[in-house]
């Protein structure tokens, strides 16, 4: 997997979406497979600082250990800072970090997880790296919570005539070939149940869209400015086209006059049978 480099301020400006978008009903539909009785060890890939972790642990009984994998040793250093959640009924989460390309790991590294979850990754993932991940996943007949994968569907308000022409550009560059591989960007979701149901596994998705507005005047214009230098990236014709129209989103975001809805997609993905 090529090194996507993830700030941590990022990171921290959509926490809160992130959280608040999260399929929760998901949870309470994995429940059934989670052990009783011993400690859930559940392994977060690509975790970046643990967001996924802060988010889930609080929902989950029992004491927990948490195995974060990610290729940046910055992000898991970041992780490390933070303070361990508590899990829902105030049992302790034990907190442990793991160096790794999560697109190359060994079943051998998941031994023993109760859980695998992971969020905001296959989207930037190809397709052959999309496949190493759920085969290492299928090998543990533990279920898979994957949260937050775009699937390309913006919707801006007020709306203006050139969203569609940026929001097409943006998902193209989504799309893009990188180091000899293409990306799957809005496509991963679909293909990652595909996958999946390929191999007897249950899939159960559901929607965890962002919603953007003055509340959150700092994701958004962090966002805005994202998606519009990743469509004007992929279309070098745009610069000069939305000149205006950039200014102009940009300040009617730092004023809290924009509201945006970025959607994603949750898969809970399950074995087929469970005890």
């Amino acid at each position: 997997m090529t090194r996507v480099r993830v700030a941590p301020s990022w990171l921290a400006v959509r926490e809160a979406a992130d959280a608040a978008a999260r399929a929760t009903d998901l949870v309470e539909e994995l429940r059934p497979y989670l052990p009783v009785g011993r400690p859930l060890v559940i392994h977060d890939l690509a975790c970046g600082t643990g967001a996924t972790m802060r988010w889930l642990a609080p929902q989950l009984p029992g004491p927990q250990r948490w195995v974060n994998h990610d290729l940046d040793e910055a992000l898991l250093e970041v992780l490390t800072t933070g303070p361990a959640p508590a899990a829902a009924d105030g049992s302790p989460v034990t907190v442990q970090t793991r160096h790794s390309d999560v697109t190359r790991l060994d079943p051998s590294a998941l031994a023993g997880a109760a859980l695998i979850t992971s969020s905001a990754l296959l989207d930037i993932l190809g397709t052959d790296e999309l496949r190493s991940v759920v085969r290492a996943c299928a090998q543990l007949q533990c279920p898979v919570l994957f949260t937050l994968t775009v699937t390309g569907e913006v919707r801006l308000e007020p709306r203006h005539s050139l969203d569609d022409v940026v929001a097409a550009a943006f998902n193209a560059h989504q799309r893009r070939a990188v180091s000899g591989r293409r990306l799957l960007g809005p496509d991963a979701a679909d293909a990652a149940e595909r996958m999946f149901a390929e191999l007897g596994w249950a899939v159960t998705t559901r929607s965890s869209a962002w919603q953007l507005d003055s509340t959150s005047r700092a994701l958004t214009y962090e966002w805005l400015v994202g998606w519009l230098s990743a469509a004007c990236e992929q279309d070098h014709r745009l610069g000069v086209a939305i000149d205006d129209y950039a200014r102009r989103r940009l300040a009617a975001a730092v004023e809290g006059r924009l509201q945006v809805v970025v959607e994603h997609r949750d898969l809970l993905v399950c074995p087929a049978v469970h005890g």
